[in-house]
């Protein structure tokens, strides 16, 4: 890191008083300001991280949002509403080259296609509390057609909530976030199977940073998720 950027990092995390955070936290803070001295705001954090995202979430707010999906869905356009939604998720490197295949597998059949459209509109939009909602979603993508690689994935699973609802759902990569749970002393309890309690597990997790990193201001669970991702992910090392 330049010494010029050391000095603004050092800086930044001298102007936001804050509450006592347990030293995990501190540590992985320090990690983030180390890499994007301005934060949540700082220009190589919104290029390298959060510009992609939100890209993905204002394409998915123009073409399936709640009053173009249903329509779609009224139509019997479920082929459609499958290509839109993975046309958008292909544009991110969310999820691995395998997973997307997989994906794209799953929903070439009709009865991939609809089970894909009726079950993620019901995920994202139906009625019900989220839990129920989200196991219902989990079930959908157990029970889609597999070729060869299987799609019932943590990304795969989490990856659309992630981009059509940012302010409720996060994005869960299994490795990198056992590895920044870790590094941050949080208790995640983590299981293979998706499932509800390891996802409102998870979003404990994003909450308890965005608590502590109030004075950063996170927009969302995009900078939640970056944050997470800076932490576990190789990518970043110091």
């Amino acid at each position: 890191m330049r010494a010029s950027n050391l000095a603004i990092a050092q800086d930044r995390a001298r102007e936001f008083p804050r509450a006592q955070t347990s030293p995990g936290a501190a540590r992985c803070r320090r990690r983030f300001l180390h890499f994007f001295p301005e934060g949540f705001r700082d220009e190589t954090y919104l290029a390298w991280e959060r510009d992609y995202k939100a890209n993905a979430h204002r394409e998915w707010t123009r073409v399936l949002n709640p009053q173009t999906y249903a329509a779609l869905l009224r139509n019997g356009e479920f082929a459609e509403i499958a290509l839109r939604a993975v046309r958008i998720e292909a544009r991110t490197n969310l999820i691995f080259s395998f997973e997307k295949i997989a994906l794209r597998d799953a929903v070439k059949t009709a009865s991939g296609a609809k089970k894909f459209a009726a079950g993620l509109y019901d995920f994202l939009y139906g009625r019900g509390r989220r839990e129920e909602k989200f196991e219902r979603w989990c079930e959908v993508v157990r029970g889609l057609p597999r070729k060869q690689t299987r799609v019932s994935t943590w990304p795969i699973v989490t990856v659309f909530g992630f981009i059509a609802q940012p302010d409720q759902h996060i994005f869960l990569k299994p490795n990198v976030t056992r590895r920044a749970a870790q590094e941050y002393r949080f208790p995640f309890h983590y299981e293979s199977r998706p499932g509800w309690n390891v996802y409102a597990n998870c979003l404990q997790f994003a909450e308890q940073v965005r608590h502590d990193l109030r004075d950063l201001r996170a927009r969302d669970m995009i900078d939640l998720q970056s944050f997470i991702w800076v932490q576990g992910s190789t990518e970043y090392e110091e």
